[in-house]
C-alpha cells in the first residue's frame, strides 16, 4: 500500500512537471512571438528599410514620420518627432539624461497602444542617464544599446519614438523577450 501511495505522488509531481512545461514557451517561441508584435505595430505605420546613414541624413520629422530602420537585424525603427538643434551632437562619453516614456508591444491591441511606464509618466522617478557610446559604465550597459542609436544621428536635444526589440533593451529585461515602443527626450547634462 505504501508503495501504491509513493507512486501515485510521483505519477502526480511527474504530470504538473510536464504540464508546466507545456505552459512556457522556449526562447525561440518567445523571438518569434516578438517579431510578430513588432511587425502588428510596425503594420500601421510608414517604414523605411535599414541602409547606411551617417550624421549628415536628413530624416523626415513629425508624427507622420516614417519609422527608420536603424541596424541590419530589425532590433530598432527610429520615428523622429522633434530633430533637435544642429550642432548639438553628443560627444562619446558625454553624460546624457533623458526622459521616457515605454508601452509594451505584447499588449497593442486593435491599433491601440498600452498604458506606458517610465521616468515621463511620474516625475517622481529617477532621472535617467548614460555615458554616450561608453558601455563599460553600468548606468550605460544597463539601459542597452537601442537607447541611444538615435544619437548617433540627431543632436542631444531631440526626441524620437523607438521601437527596441529585447536584444537591444534593458540588460535585465533582455530574457523577457518583450518588445517595448519608447518616447524618449534628451537632454545635456549641465554639469
Amino acid at each position: 500500500m505504501r508503495y501504491i501511495i509513493r507512486a501515485l505522488f510521483a505519477l502526480a509531481a511527474l504530470a504538473i512537471t510536464v504540464s508546466s512545461c507545456d505552459d512556457h514557451k522556449s526562447y525561440a517561441e518567445l523571438l518569434a512571438d516578438e517579431n510578430i508584435h513588432s511587425n502588428d505595430f510596425l503594420a500601421n505605420q510608414r517604414v523605411i528599410g535599414y541602409e547606411q546613414r551617417d550624421s549628415t541624413f536628413k530624416f523626415e520629422t513629425g508624427p507622420d514620420a516614417p519609422y527608420y530602420q536603424l541596424d541590419e537585424d530589425a532590433n530598432v525603427f527610429m520615428q523622429v518627432l522633434n530633430p533637435g538643434t544642429e550642432g548639438n551632437r553628443a560627444r562619446y562619453d558625454q553624460l546624457i539624461y533623458f526622459r521616457f516614456t515605454r508601452y509594451n508591444l505584447n499588449q497593442y491591441l486593435n491599433g491601440q497602444l498600452p498604458a506606458g511606464d517610465g521616468n515621463d509618466v511620474v516625475m517622481a522617478n529617477t532621472s535617467a542617464s548614460f555615458k554616450f557610446s561608453n558601455m563599460s559604465y553600468t548606468t550605460s550597459y544597463q539601459w542597452g544599446y537601442g537607447l541611444q542609436m538615435p544619437l548617433i544621428y540627431l543632436p542631444i536635444d531631440c526626441e524620437v519614438n523607438i521601437l527596441i526589440k529585447s536584444q537591444y533593451g534593458l540588460n535585465s529585461e533582455i530574457a523577457a523577450v518583450v518588445p517595448y515602443l519608447y518616447n524618449v527626450r534628451y537632454f545635456k547634462s549641465q554639469i
